[in-house]
């Protein structure tokens, strides 16, 4: 009696330890992919930063090109 029951908390645990990695392992999943989520979200702001900035920059220069006289 004493060994069925070491074999049954054997297997028992081991699934309750298979269980626990699982969920540790998607815990860990998620995580990642919120980290990739915000890491995507903050490289298309800075692109858009720059896109503006690049604009910006060429509406001022065709201003200054338009300020000059033509020779």
């Amino acid at each position: 009696m004493v060994m069925t029951m070491l074999r049954a908390g054997g297997i028992g645990g081991s699934i309750l330890v298979i269980l626990a990695l699982v969920i540790y392992l998607l815990k860990t999943l998620i995580a990642f992919i919120a980290f990739l989520t915000g890491a995507i979200k903050i490289f298309i702001v800075l692109a858009f930063v720059v896109l503006l900035v690049a604009v910006g920059l060429m509406v001022l220069r065709g201003l200054k090109d338009r300020r000059r006289p033509i020779e």
